[in-house]
């Protein structure tokens, strides 16, 4: 079936209309969000207010309760894929 068939919308929702590619991109938008992150952090006055570290791109049908360094209540969030999960897209 084809990736934008309705079998395959009712099988994994809206991550059916995500390719490689798409996860590729939101993979190498996250990875530049956190350079900008590291590069102004570490160029900043000690004295100020730390950065809000960024949050990365949520991706279709991934999400994942990851607790906050501050302590405060977890938030979901997106994750990146597993190896397994990787495989399995990538051949479906």
């Amino acid at each position: 079936m084809p990736r934008d068939s309705a079998l395959a919308r009712a099988i994994h929702g809206e991550a059916a209309d995500w390719t490689a590619t798409d996860h590729l991109l939101a993979y190498v938008v996250d990875q530049l969000a956190e350079a900008n992150w590291m590069f102004a952090t570490v160029n900043r006055d000690e004295d100020e207010e730390p950065l809000e570290y960024p949050a990365p791109l949520r991706r279709p049908g991934i999400t994942e309760e990851i607790p906050p360094l501050d302590g405060s209540a977890p938030k979901a969030v997106p994750r990146n894929p597993s190896p397994a999960e990787l495989s399995q897209f990538f051949a479906g």
